[in-house]
């Protein structure tokens, strides 16, 4: 849109909540425009930003020096990785946990999305602990490529429908590894309804945000009629201090959080298992 006004490139300032020298990255698409027309764009820290504004408006003709040495490499391979407890009552009817591998090169992913893949892992791991044995096979699903291109996400539902697969319920962690606060879900008002019917469950520890809206982005392709599609909404307030930044590392992810994160998951997925979903042949029937 810049480059229609004549500019010669884009500084953005980055999405984030303090001051600090962070840069934080993104995807980007110059749409239909023409290779020849296209403009360079980059994004600056806040306090890159919060300098340049100072010195634009202290001096207006500022000289700018800017210097790109970014590539695009040729795609290569990747994979979704996929373990699963078989149910021992209705073993064709699925339940999905996940998050995403890739990452940004700035840092190396752990809140973005290391944490939603640990927690995934996790959430077979403590049912095993638990000495649960579910009805419905629960199933965590590693996705690859959600960053550029969500590859990963639209394959899985793509074999999962040739396969005609059952899925009647999936959820995501991608919002980082902090204190969990509920979840948001995408489904039908009667399941919606099943689901606030357990909100008090979760209320003695302060994870009982239930609310509509969206799920996550490997999760979504999967959407059909008769499925409910969740996301973990944890605490939001730090999430964009490492948002694709290079301060986005392990010791950023607090241990006790994360461990929070993985056995809220784990208590709604226990629920759809033992309730299952609201059908819509049970909605007419």
């Amino acid at each position: 849109e810049a480059g229609k006004y004549g500019a010669v490139g884009v500084i953005v300032r980055s999405v984030n909540l303090r001051l600090d020298d962070y840069p934080h990255t993104g995807s980007m698409s110059y749409g239909d425009t023409p290779v020849k027309n296209r403009i360079p764009a980059a994004a600056i820290s806040t306090n890159g930003a919060e300098l340049l504004s100072t010195a634009l408006k202290l001096n207006p003709k500022t000289k700018f020096f800017f210097k790109q040495n970014c590539k695009q490499y040729n795609d290569v391979q990747s994979y979704n990785v996929i373990g699963e407890i078989k149910g021992s009552t209705y073993p064709n009817e699925i339940i999905v946990v996940g998050g995403h591998l890739d990452s940004w090169d700035l840092g190396d992913g752990s809140h973005d999305d290391g944490a939603g893949v640990v927690q995934s892992m996790d959430v077979l791991r403590l049912i095993k602990a638990s000495g649960y044995k579910p009805k419905r096979t629960i199933r965590a699903v590693l996705f690859m490529n959600e960053e550029n291109g969500l590859r990963g996400g639209n394959k899985y539902a793509e074999v999962a429908k040739s396969k005609r697969e059952n899925h009647i319920f999936a959820l995501e962690s991608d919002a980082g590894g902090f204190s969990p606060r509920g979840f948001s879900f995408d489904c039908s008002t009667e399941n919606y309804e099943q689901i606030n019917s357990w909100r008090n469950l979760f209320k003695p520890y302060l994870i009982h945000l239930f609310e509509k809206g969206g799920s996550g982005a490997d999760v979504g392709p999967l959407k059909k009629d008769n499925i409910v599609l969740a996301g973990l909404r944890p605490d939001s307030q730090r999430y964009f201090d490492h948002h694709h930044a290079a301060n986005d590392t392990f010791e950023h992810v607090n241990k006790r959080e994360l461990e929070l994160g993985a056995a809220t998951m784990t208590s709604l997925v226990y629920l759809f298992d033992k309730y299952g979903i609201v059908s819509s042949k049970k909605i007419k029937g």
